[in-house]
């Protein structure tokens, strides 16, 4: 893993800043910035590879998430998500066996796009059309699980949720926080032992950005208390729709 690293551009290196200042920003609300994170982040090191490589450096951003808005979470939401995501996890770690780097591509920007358009929908009036259902929490927690596994693309899954849920803005943060931490903790031996794509030089790397990610933090806990519950989701579906786009052009 060391030597992908060495072979880096000075372009790849600005993705990977970029990605690691996005990360922070994500962790402490700017929720959309850690969608636009995944696709900068394939270009650099493709697929699967970046999937693997990103891991170490969300769990370092989740620390930073939790610690800020850990008093905010909907413990209940949560409950009801857990167990689906697991199961999503364990899927979606044997799928990636089947799965080239081009078909991860393909599914990461259909995940976004196929969310991008719900989340439109809900912003629109469709939202009070959604049922608070536990069955949409088993359903959301299994994809979340999957697409989380499958290119850390959650994100996206779980911000069409947790929208839908009728959450405010800290509540969201606060949820997204806590789920996410647990869940990539929860991925790691799948990454290291299954696929092989996390090693000690990739965690070396995520704690040689961590003041990148810091900086992001702070970044974004400034950009959220200046929003509101409205303005907040409309971010979210904007950010979205440039990771999309991204994705596309890549």
């Amino acid at each position: 893993m060391l030597s992908v690293f060495s072979t880096l551009t000075s372009e790849g290196w600005i993705l990977v800043l970029s990605v690691a200042l996005l990360l922070g920003m994500a962790k402490t609300g700017v929720h959309g910035a850690g969608m636009l994170s995944v696709p900068l982040l394939a270009i650099a090191f493709g697929g699967k590879i970046s999937s693997g490589l990103m891991l170490p450096m969300l769990l370092v951003a989740d620390v930073f998430g939790v610690f800020y808005y850990h008093r905010h979470a909907s413990f209940q939401q949560l409950k009801t998500l857990f167990p689906w995501a697991a199961l999503g996890v364990i899927v979606g770690s044997i799928a990636g066996n089947y799965i080239d780097d081009g078909a991860f591509r393909v599914i990461m920007a259909a995940t976004i796009f196929i969310s991008l358009t719900i989340m439109i929908w809900m912003e629109l009036g469709g939202r009070e059309k959604i049922p608070d259902s536990i069955y949409l929490g088993m359903l959301a927690g299994f994809l979340g699980g999957f697409t989380s596994m499958i290119g850390n693309l959650a994100g996206t899954v779980m911000a069409v949720y947790f929208l839908s849920m009728r959450l405010s803005k800290n509540n969201f943060i606060g949820t997204t926080a806590w789920f996410f931490m647990v869940m990539n903790w929860f991925k790691v031996p799948f990454h290291a032992w299954l696929w092989h794509t996390i090693t000690k030089d990739s965690w070396l790397f995520a704690l040689m950005l961590t003041p990148v990610i810091l900086l992001g933090a702070f970044a974004g806990i400034g950009l959220v208390k200046k929003m509101s519950d409205k303005t907040y989701r409309w971010f979210i579906v904007a950010m979205t729709l440039v990771a999309a786009i991204v994705m596309v052009l890549k």
